[in-house]
């Protein structure tokens, strides 16, 4: 997943040859999805970017029929249920006043990860749907369904107005990284390591976003590597806050006076867009693992893996040496499905998620917020091991 997928993103399900890439080609006024009589013509889930005005750019994903049969078809419905904890909004299309098994599977996912929703009827202008149907489908959806065809142009307007109406506005309507931590013309320290992690003549995306963040609150921004951390404070200038990269904090916690704040990219990520309550509950759990216990470590993103890694090396190293057992950790890259039986995981815990958006985050940890398994992110289970995890989350604490 890359930064540009950081937008509201809508999944359109629906049995095969319902109509799924014909209301997305309306939708975005172009052939961009294979249209077909052919049923089964969608395979993997196909995305798009396009703009809706009212809310901006989003992501439009097509998915294969919910209906598909055989082996590959199985494996298909799956990838389709699988987009679905990673949307921000569903569309469930129907026609031919076909409704069964099929799409209230599809709504109990809807429900379930807390995803709100529509229901389309579409074909109209061949079928329109009976009472009796909306009747049905009311006892067993909140949601009423929308009339729609691709060939009139007023029902995509209303398809579209009502999107805009129930798209949750935390979806597009980014909130401040640090609004309410610093005030205008106050000076924050970002301080980054630059290692063999570090792409190369760039910043990552977390420290960029900080960047931005500073400048957006009308603050000034100093930007140093841990190495030149001492010859910023001999200038005798006191930021209001430090943000580190969370691998440095031992150091960085060391040289930098106790009067100022101090936090991590990761945890500045977790407040902005993670579960930050539960990541401050599950992280003392740290305290309780024992010998064979296994930890799942969640990367939102997949990257090339060096012996600088953080949630690969780094981190495991660092919680064995600190509790002092023998722990087993397991790695899940991207937004791939949890593995089976979380249960048996003694703690998870999850990156700074800077390339997922915030539903996409919540919905990975679900499954085991549900199960009551502890969660935390590298940023506090690096600030836990470290000694100093009430100060680093403390900047956010009641904010």
């Amino acid at each position: 997943m890359k930064s540009k997928d950081l937008k509201p993103h809508i999944g359109i399900f629906g049995r095969r040859n319902i109509g799924k890439s014909s209301l997305i080609n309306t939708m975005v006024n172009q052939e961009v999805a294979i249209v077909s009589n052919e049923p089964g013509t969608t395979t993997d889930p196909v995305k798009k970017s396009i703009e809706i005005f009212g809310i901006g750019p989003v992501i439009i994903t097509d998915t294969a029929g919910i209906d598909d049969v055989g082996k590959l078809g199985i494996k298909r419905v799956d990838k389709s249920f699988s987009v679905i904890p990673n949307i921000d909004f569903g569309i469930l299309l129907i026609a031919n006043n076909e409704f069964g098994y099929f799409e209230i599977k599809i709504i109990n996912e809807f429900e379930n990860y807390d995803i709100p929703y529509i229901i389309v009827h579409g074909k109209s202008d061949e079928e329109k749907i009976k009472s009796s149907l909306r009747k049905k489908i009311k006892l067993i959806s909140k949601e009423h369904v929308v009339e729609f065809n691709i060939f009139d142009k007023q029902l995509l307007e209303k398809l579209l107005t009502l999107i805009i109406k129930k798209m949750p506005k935390n979806a597009y309507n980014q909130k401040s990284l640090l609004k309410g931590i610093i005030k205008a013309k106050e000076l924050v320290l970002l301080i980054t390591p630059i290692d063999s992690e570090a792409p190369e003549g760039r910043m990552i995306l977390p420290q960029v976003m900080a960047l931005r963040d500073v400048l957006d609150n009308d603050a000034l921004c100093m930007i140093v590597k841990e190495t030149e951390l001492k010859d910023f404070l001999k200038l005798g200038i006191k930021p209001a806050i430090a943000i580190t990269d969370s691998q440095v904090f031992a150091e960085v916690s060391k040289i930098l006076p106790p009067d100022v704040m101090l936090t991590s990219f990761s945890i500045m990520l977790a407040r902005y867009r993670g579960n930050f309550e539960k990541y401050i509950e599950g992280t003392p759990h740290i305290e309780n693992l024992k010998d064979g216990d296994r930890i799942l470590m969640l990367e939102s993103c997949t990257h090339q893996v060096s012996c600088e890694d953080i949630g690969r090396y780094k981190l495991p190293k660092w919680l064995a040496n600190y509790t002092g057992k023998k722990l087993q950790f397991d790695f899940a890259a991207g937004l791939t499905k949890f593995p089976d039986l979380i249960e048996n995981y003694a703690m998870i815990i999850q990156c700074g998620g800077c390339v997922v958006t915030q539903k996409q985050l919540n919905n990975r940890l679900l499954p085991a917020v549900k199960k009551q398994i502890p969660v935390s992110n590298y940023g506090m289970a690096i600030a836990y091991v470290t000694g100093i995890f009430e100060r680093v989350v403390e900047p956010f604490a009641k904010k």
